[in-house]
């Protein structure tokens, strides 16, 4: 194997319980020429000092002089980073055993493309989800390219933007998580030409879009080579439970005055889920309009987001002023699922109806990718995972 150089992200804020088993799973490698960029983002637990007692010059830390966005701690870490290939992490997931040899393979067997995007799991620790109270570890279907694939291919240009077509069209058909990504530095350097490589208040959504847009040659990996870690403290905890304004606290990433001004008339009320979504799928339209024929469909994004409202509103929520923002022609659907949600609200025996309904509509932006594998045994941590790998 030819010497190449990885760069692992790890931008962190006061989860230095998880971030341990991160940094683990990177030290454990079969491969040595890495480097691991922690930025720290203002956090209140001393990150630096466990840092220090690892001993290990591959580890670069550094701090924010106060608490920024998701985003802006995201390009951070980047801008430290000199790798050749590059992978971000969250702080709660992991690299499986011998992630960095097996990628260097196929670096070099496929002529060194621009993106390798990988299979994983999703490790959810116990206590986040009331319906798995132990926890549980699933093999994430992540993109509908690996369907009945079991090798690495390279995805056919023509193909990848249909996939990105389809995304603007609010269709999930690759998942947008940045630990599936390994990048290359050049793909790096060629979407920074656009403004920072993350943007928007879902900076994932951007840049896996955006990437898969800009890079000539992508490589698909149905190997499942990373841990998707889903914890009390994360992101992913406050949308599983339906804590929205929690969620956007956590990123710190709600969007400018500036952003609602310019989109008031197109955003509706409700979860801000898809509205984050349709903003950052217009940022990708703004900034590559020039190059590609992009179109977001706001149609679609305000048909999911009535649906969003309504299944909140079945079970004891408002509905605010969603009514007086809604077009005329919007009403011939807005008005039937109104009722319909209305019949739950009163009577509760009417909701299998209602979830059967709202399951539907909801695979129009979320179609299966294959069934779900779960692995039922006791993990207490993400570490655990990586070692029964070995």
């Amino acid at each position: 194997m030819g010497c190449m150089k990885f760069s692992v992200l790890l931008p962190t804020k006061n989860r230095l319980e998880y971030l341990r088993y991160a940094l683990a799973s990177v030290l454990r490698q079969d491969y040595a020429d890495w480097e691991i960029v922690v930025s720290d983002n203002f956090s209140e637990e001393d990150i630096k000092g466990y840092v220090d007692s690892l001993g290990d010059p591959r580890i670069k830390y550094f701090r924010t002089t106060s608490s920024v966005s998701v985003t802006e701690n995201w390009n951070n870490a980047l801008e430290k980073s000199v790798g050749d290939y590059v992978i971000m992490l969250g702080d709660d997931d992991c690299l499986l055993p011998g992630y960095f040899s097996t990628v260097l393979q196929l670096i070099e067997k496929e002529g060194f493309p621009d993106l390798i995007y990988t299979g994983a799991y999703n490790f959810v620790y116990p206590g986040v989800q009331a319906n798995a109270p132990n926890g549980h570890l699933m093999a994430w279907n992540n993109a509908a390219f690996f369907l009945g694939k079991d090798e690495p291919f390279i995805l056919e240009r023509e193909k990848v933007l249909e996939y990105v077509r389809r995304t603007l069209d609010f269709n999930v058909v690759f998942n947008f998580n940045m630990q599936f990504s390994l990048i290359k530095r050049a793909l790096i350097e060629k979407m920074c030409a656009y403004g920072p490589f993350f943007q928007s208040p879902y900076p994932d959504y951007y840049a896996t879009t955006s990437m898969m847009l800009l890079a000539e040659r992508i490589l698909a990996v149905p190997q499942k080579l990373v841990v998707v870690g889903t914890t009390p403290k994360s992101f992913g905890f406050y949308y599983l439970n339906q804590k929205d304004s929690s969620g956007v606290a956590f990123l710190n990433n709600a969007p400018s005055d500036r952003v609602l001004l310019k989109y008031q008339g197109s955003l509706l009320p409700g979860p801000p889920m898809h509205s984050f979504w349709f903003l950052a799928m217009q940022t990708v339209k703004e900034n590559f309009q020039g190059t590609f024929d992009l179109d977001v469909s706001e149609r679609k994004y305000r048909f999911l987001q009535v649906i969003e409202v309504y299944k909140k509103y079945s079970k004891g929520e408002g509905i605010g002023d969603l009514f007086s923002r809604l077009r005329w022609w919007e009403l011939f659907y807005a008005l039937p699922l109104f009722v319909l949600a209305s019949l739950v609200r009163i009577s509760p025996k009417n909701w299998s109806i209602w979830r059967w309904i709202s399951k539907k509509l909801f695979s129009l932006s979320h179609p299966s990718h294959g069934a779900a594998a779960f692995d039922h045994r006791d993990y207490k941590n993400i570490l655990d995972v990586f070692e029964s790998r070995i």
